[in-house]
């Protein structure tokens, strides 16, 4: 096992080997590994930002923006932002939060009027941080239906819960949803002018906006997906469920790169509220979970990294913030069949190698063999029910887990490994399972009898 001091010294070496690179030696890596995904991938057209020491050092588009009509990627090119768009939904909770129209510990009901019983305990944290107990868009959801927001409320409310809010972390589109909703009733604007007015205009992200198929929109890409390798234009949607605040904004790069630069020069919120967006939710029993107010939040050899990722009808977004490394890495790609976190990490350790995840020294190679076959069982339906706790069989068998029924849908597992040991922060094992258009985090625990009691999916 690799020592602190050996690792240590390692990174030195990286940083002193970064130092030496110069500026053409960086963007020839990026190009080079870029120019390979997309051709391992068959990725129609990526558009790239790599801002660094707060200056666009890398601003380029690869490929094409639209197959049918030879059109090329170029920073301007829009692209859809899939869930990077809850960051914003959650900025402009943060927004009123600052303003005292939300408060973070008020139960939603104070906004959305009667709600089930099982939701008076919900909070508006709770929402942030998917730790509310909802899931996602149920089986027989219909996309291609237009909604009022009454109508997806509704929807949303006949929904059970997963879990007691607080009890769990699960990633939940619908709350999100919720979250524009409330948006609306306690700024008395739709989400989507709300964010224009309040943040995108004031960051100067020109460009930035709801999702909208009738509006002439200059510069847009088309999005695509891959089936029996043939490549197909994306799957029309309502107009409804492409104004959701669970993430349907279109973005270029260059928006985005200003809002980096408002995201780093602490623009429009006060700092406590940029404080609380980066901080790990906290579940009821005190236990930490990685992520904050749509935001993801982990390590990567010792340092922080704030992240997140996208996916909606044929594209892929990705943002990952290194701090300690004044960093920060933003790409889009329009085919659905892409791993938008393994895109961006490449990108990341092309640009400065120090990035690079240091490998964990796996005690227990046994252990990870048979957690990944008890993995791919569940997703093949085959689940051994008496190797988990009555809790997590609970979960593992909710038909509204539209995570684990999209990772069925995208077998199998390309690589597997153990990425995290028990630390006091989180006492559970965490593991990586990469497949081919994304990329989970597994989080695993067992009680004194050795079956799990705890199993957390985090996607990437």
């Amino acid at each position: 096992m690799m020592n602190r001091k050996a690792g240590i010294v390692i990174l030195l070496l990286l940083s002193l080997a970064v130092s030496g690179y110069s500026q053409n030696d960086r963007v020839a890596d990026v190009d080079a590994f870029v120019k390979r995904a997309m051709e391992d991938d068959n990725i129609p057209g990526v558009s790239l930002a790599i801002i660094k020491d707060g200056k666009p050092v890398i601003v380029k588009g690869y490929g094409l923006a639209n197959i049918e009509h030879n059109v090329p990627v170029k920073p301007e090119t829009i692209f859809q932002s899939g869930s990077v768009g809850k960051q914003f939904t959650a900025f402009a909770v943060m927004l009123l939060v600052d303003e005292g129209k939300i408060g973070l510990d008020d139960n939603i009901g104070k906004y959305l009027g009667e709600v089930p019983p099982s939701w008076a305990k919900i909070t508006i944290r709770h929402l942030l941080t998917h730790t509310g107990g909802m899931t996602d868009y149920p089986d027989g959801f219909d996309y291609r239906k237009d909604y009022t927001e009454d109508d997806l409320l509704a929807a949303i409310k006949a929904v059970p819960l997963a879990f007691e809010p607080g009890e769990r972390w699960q990633y939940s589109n619908l709350g999100y949803v919720t979250l524009g909703i409330i948006i609306h009733k306690a700024s008395g604007r739709f989400y989507g002018d709300f964010l224009a007015e309040r943040v995108f205009k004031p960051l100067g992200m020109t460009t930035a906006r709801v999702i909208t198929e009738s509006d002439i929109v200059p510069n847009r890409a088309a999005g695509y997906f891959v089936r029996d390798g043939v490549v197909k234009n994306q799957v029309w949607v309502s107009p409804t469920l492409n104004t959701t605040a669970d993430g349907s904004l279109y973005l270029s790069v260059l928006d985005m790169i200003k809002w980096e630069e408002g995201l780093a020069g602490g623009k429009l919120l006060s700092k406590a509220s940029y404080d609380q967006m980066w901080t790990r939710a906290k579940l009821n029993n005190g236990r930490e979970r990685r992520y904050g107010f749509g935001w993801s939040l982990r390590s990567l050899n010792g340092r922080v990294v704030i992240e997140h990722g996208g996916s909606w009808q044929g594209f892929k977004s990705y943002i990952a913030r290194y701090p300690d490394r004044r960093l920060t890495v933003i790409a889009f790609a329009n085919l659905a069949n892409v791993n938008p976190a393994k895109l961006a990490a490449g990108i990341s350790e092309a640009f400065d190698p120090t990035l690079k995840p240091q490998p964990v020294a796996d005690p227990d190679p046994k252990r990870t063999a048979d957690i990944r076959q008890l993995f791919e069982a569940m997703l093949n339906g085959n689940v051994d029910e008496n190797r988990f706790a009555p809790s997590v069989r609970k979960l593992l068998l909710d038909p509204n887990d539209r995570l684990i029924a999209h990772l069925k849908n995208i077998l199998p597992i390309e690589k597997f490994e153990l990425v995290e040991l028990p630390t006091n922060g989180s006492p559970g094992y965490r593991y990586r399972a990469d497949f081919k258009s994304m990329a989970v985090t597994i989080e695993v625990e067992t009680d004194k009898d050795g079956k799990i009691e705890h199993f957390e999916l985090h996607p990437e």
